[in-house]
């Protein structure tokens, strides 16, 4: 069995994740008794005998749809957007005044090609707005992001916005980098389990576990609920025109 709580697991927040795991399990009967770290996100995904795991919006519609059960959707409690929802924020340097028509003639860093708050959003967000960045640079994830930006190698890039108030939280890139705009906020990113899973009783398990939570982790952790978002919903967020496969394919 495998269960995973990898999308916000930064060092300052793993022993919470792993109490908010233990919590899970407790109410559900079952499951690994630690959570997996460090292993292939698509083996995970895709094995038949995962419990429990969060992943994105975009490689749930693109790749998971029909191979797993959405489990809910974790609210946050994010500003600007409705229960269960989020968005990216595009952030600069804060001794750089362009905006964000302007940061577009840079370079922008991403984490990877599959990501909602990293890629999508934001390039459909610009290409709404007729542009595209001029250049763009990939990280491997959104911490790495904010730090090519504080350290030059980029000139703009879009966090999650959890993300983002976590490394504010806990780094200092938020001493040095500012928000420049925001994406429409689109759901979250789900918790899933596989296909032979209950997902109905591992929905009622994390409900109990969020409630169970102490103040010291619902702050770290920052989840406040789970929602119940129809995969319709995921499915109908919109993904970047053929025309931005160019900047990832020169």
């Amino acid at each position: 069995m495998i269960a995973t709580l990898g999308m916000y697991d930064m060092p300052a927040l793993q022993p919470a994740n792993d109490r908010f795991w233990s919590l899970i399990r407790a109410h559900l009967g079952f499951g690994p008794s630690h959570l997996t770290r460090g292993a292939d996100v698509w083996e995970v995904w895709n094995s038949p005998d995962l419990v429990f795991s969060q992943t994105c919006g975009m490689p749930y519609r693109t790749c998971l749809h029909g191979k797993v059960h959405l489990v809910g959707t974790p609210d946050y409690g994010l500003a600007g957007c409705p229960p269960g929802f989020y968005r990216s924020i595009f952030v600069a340097r804060k001794d750089d005044s362009r905006d964000l028509n302007q940061l577009a003639e840079g370079t922008f860093a991403y984490n990877e090609r599959l990501s909602q708050s990293g890629w999508a959003a934001p390039i459909v967000h610009l290409s709404r707005h007729s542009r595209l960045p001029k250049e763009v640079l990939e990280t491997g994830g959104h911490a790495a992001s904010a730090a090519a930006v504080a350290d030059g190698p980029a000139d703009y890039a879009a966090l999650d916005a959890l993300t983002w108030e976590l490394l504010k939280d806990h780094s200092k890139l938020g001493e040095t980098l500012r928000e420049v705009a925001a994406t429409e906020p689109t759901p979250t990113l789900p918790y899933i389990t596989a296909k032979g899973q209950d997902a109905a009783e591992i929905a009622r398990a994390v409900r109990a576990a969020i409630q169970d939570l102490s103040p010291a982790d619902q702050g770290l952790l920052r989840v406040r609920d789970l929602i119940e978002i129809p995969a319709e919903r995921y499915l109908a967020v919109p993904n970047p025109a053929p025309d931005a496969d160019r900047l990832l394919d020169p």
